[in-house]
């Protein structure tokens, strides 16, 4: 008598294939959402720019993936505790909202801009975090991204308040590791360092285009968008047991915050 072939393992739940993404208007949020949707994850994109989030959500949509736009700020924990309601199980939240203002010393730094950054970074993640965990947990397979930065392991002049921000992004990150191990929930921090998006440094100096192309001035290649989306979705399709704690990405050119070959 012939022996019966072993059953074929389990595929992943509908649950563990729904991705959020905060901060999915532009840059590396927007990024993240399209190439995991086309890994086969629905993914759900929020941000403040309704506008935004609903053109992307027809793009991935036309591509063959499946998206929800929905309208959220995350440092407003009502909204948020609101959107989590909608959710009984998530398999993947994708904290990216986040961003920079100014590049002020210590000594002259406007505290409203520390004050929104340490809302929209920490605060922002925190809010959603929490409130989605209960939903990644009840997947049975949840994995929590902390998109952070390279500001968060080392400083430098001129960004003391985002830095401040991004340590604690990353404190969080860390700390919510160890609180939860032995849940089915993986703690994933991405710390990506120069990246060229379309808004991240003109955000940063309040539309001043000069600059913000100062930025990049000479680095031949410095990271897209679309190389930390790669990074991310990597990390969250490798198998449920496998957890990249802490993966810095930076472009070639760049050896540290402040060591950025140029050729000018």
């Amino acid at each position: 008598m012939t022996a019966a072939a072993p059953a074929a393992p389990a595929g992943p739940s509908a649950a563990s294939r729904i991705a959020v993404v905060t901060g999915a208007s532009s840059g590396i949020g927007a990024a993240t959402a399209r190439q995991l949707a086309a890994a086969g994850y629905r993914v759900v994109l929020t941000a403040r720019r309704k506008d935004r989030i609903e053109a992307l959500a027809e793009e991935i949509a036309a591509a063959g993936g499946r998206a929800t736009a929905y309208a959220l700020d995350v440092t407003d924990r009502a909204a948020v505790d609101e959107f989590a309601t909608a959710f009984q199980k998530i398999g993947v939240l994708v904290n990216n909202a986040g961003g920079a203002l100014g590049a002020d010393p210590v000594a002259s730094g406007d505290p409203e801009q520390w004050r929104q950054m340490y809302e929209t970074n920490v605060i922002g993640t925190l809010n959603v975090t929490q409130a989605l965990l209960p939903a990644l947990t009840a997947s049975g397979d949840g994995t929590v991204v902390v998109v952070s930065s390279t500001a968060g392991h080392g400083t430098y002049e001129g960004g003391a308040g985002y830095v401040a921000a991004k340590h604690a992004e990353h404190v969080l990150a860390e700390t919510l590791r160890l609180e939860i191990v032995g849940t089915p929930v993986r703690v994933i921090e991405i710390a990506p360092g120069m990246v060229r998006t379309e808004e991240f440094a003109l955000t940063r100096f309040d539309g001043d285009a000069e600059k913000a192309a100062k930025v990049y001035a000479g680095v031949a290649e410095p990271l897209t968008a679309e190389d930390v989306a790669e990074t991310i979705t990597w990390t969250v399709t490798r198998p449920s047991h496998v957890n990249i704690d802490l993966l810095v990405v930076r472009p070639r050119a760049q050896a540290s915050n402040t060591k950025v070959h140029r050729e000018l």
